[in-house]
């Protein structure tokens, strides 16, 4: 890809996250890429068919208006699925190179979609079932710890470590945690370190592959081998659950999650929210997972940035002895890039190819220049309804067994409002998510509360400035 096309692919992502908005852009367009421009037609790449489908039905003719009006003779985008490594078991526990590697088209064959799986020590003896693609990259050794994600890297590493037979200490482990701060990492380097023993079979599946694989099971009539198959594993790993999709898909997820942790075998699940936030799921499953251990990565920190971005050049210089990033450069880089670890992997990548390319030294001026559009401005706080109860309930001297509780006393029932007002302003929960979350009440409730605190802030100004203050404790 040339200079040019990457900085007008670049204009064009700029474009389409202040479209679609930042929260939109982030489920589906982060892991988008671009693989060439040709005549009128342009070429773009997505990890999964699920996420490929979407688009193409939701949001095609969106990015076909974000390129015309970059170039205006593009008339054709072409979506396609690239496909992740798949090998038996990582060549070395060493990180591999970060230099670009251009996808392999899984569309541009229908044969990419009906081919037996591949016999891997996950899959084997389990024909009904093939696990995901994993990247040879991922392992423990290559993932950078710090303080955002010491406990999931522990909790990771114990289940990792665990062996046939031991009994099961967090079941299911549940990591949740924006785009890009190492949930696929983390999941995918239990897969490789729980199967390179041998003696325990894990299955690494995302939620797009867990609903191919049971709809399909479901047209050929084997579902009985796929429950089967999924109920033999040892450790099942999840990625991505948020995707999970259909009440029959659903309910079998249920039933196999019930099964395997009723027989003591180990469950890993990823997603980008806590279960309690993921309201198509339905209730029995959310409690269920929430009865594990649920574990939050946290945003990332300069020092975890600043080591990752080490832990990268080191594993490009393993192929490219000359290349080298100098110190007010990697503390630019971790100083400015603050939104996700891809971001970060993908700065090194640049600096990298320009520096090979145009055989010159990698200096602040080129570094600023050529990463500027991962720069972004800092997002605001993510407020949770667990924190709005919490604040609230401290203000008012009451607690947040209170809050929830069906006492209609005024010392509870003005603290209540407030707080579901707050909820309803601060977060972007929808008014039932609301209600079941301040002790199962109806959203008309919730919608009553809204309005009575409306009215009342613009009359009552000791409540304005109760409430005021409330917000700025949630947003410091």
């Amino acid at each position: 890809m040339t200079n040019s096309e990457q900085e007008r692919w670049s204009r064009v992502k700029g474009r389409l996250r202040s479209t679609v908005g930042e929260d939109v852009y982030t489920s589906w367009f982060a892991r988008m890429d671009l693989e060439a421009v040709q005549d009128e037609s342009v070429h773009l790449s997505v990890p999964t068919r699920f996420l490929k489908s979407w688009i193409q039905a939701h949001y095609a003719e969106r990015v076909l208006s974000c390129w015309q009006a970059e170039m205006p003779e593009v008339h054709r985008i072409d979506l396609s699925v690239r496909t992740a490594m798949r090998c038996a078991t990582p060549a070395k526990e060493v990180p591999a190179p970060v230099e670009a590697r251009r996808p392999e088209r899984s569309d541009a064959k229908p044969v990419a979609d009906t081919r037996a799986p591949m016999m891997t020590p996950v899959a084997a003896g389990h024909d009904a079932l093939g696990g995901s693609p994993l990247d040879p990259r991922l392992t423990f050794a290559s993932f950078v710890v710090g303080r955002a994600n010491t406990l999931a890297h522990a909790a990771a590493r114990q289940v990792a470590d665990g062996r046939r037979g031991d009994p099961v200490m967090f079941n299911p482990l549940y990591i949740h945690a924006g785009v890009g701060l190492g949930k696929t990492h983390l999941l995918q380097a239990v897969t490789w370190a729980g199967n390179a023993g041998g003696e325990r079979k894990v299955l690494y599946l995302t939620a797009e592959k867990f609903m191919y694989g049971f709809v399909a099971a479901l047209k050929s009539q084997t579902a009985l081998a796929f429950k089967e198959a999924l109920r033999g594993i040892d450790v099942l790993v999840i990625d991505d659950l948020q995707f999970l999709q259909g009440k029959s898909t659903q309910a079998e997820f249920c039933h196999t999650l019930n099964a395997l942790i009723d027989a003591g075998r180990q469950v890993v699940i990823a997603a980008d929210r806590p279960p309690s936030d993921l309201e198509s799921l339905d209730d029995r499953v959310r409690s269920r997972l929430a009865g594990g251990l649920v574990v939050e990565m946290a945003t990332l920190g300069e020092d975890l940035r600043l080591g990752i971005l080490k832990s990268r050049v080191a594993a490009a210089r393993a192929h490219h002895a000359s290349f080298d990033v100098p110190e007010p450069v990697l503390d630019y880089l971790a100083r400015s890039i603050t939104h996700n670890g891809r971001d970060l992997e993908g700065a090194i990548n640049r600096l990298l190819a320009h520096s090979k390319l145009n055989n010159q030294p990698v200096t602040l001026d080129m570094a600023e220049r050529e990463v500027r559009d991962l720069v972004r401005p800092q997002e605001p706080k993510r407020i949770k309804i667990e924190d709005i109860q919490r604040v609230v309930a401290r203000q008012y001297n009451v607690s947040r067994s209170d809050l929830l509780s069906s006492r209609r006393t005024a010392n509870v029932v003005r603290p209540r409002q407030v707080a579901m007002y707050l909820a309803k302003t601060l977060t972007l929960r929808s008014l039932p998510e609301i209600g079941r979350r301040f002790g199962g009440r109806d959203h008309t409730t919730v919608l009553h509360a809204v309005r009575k605190i409306e009215a009342l802030v613009g009359k009552d100004i000791t409540l304005n400035d109760e409430v005021e203050s409330l917000k700025r404790q949630l947003q410091d």
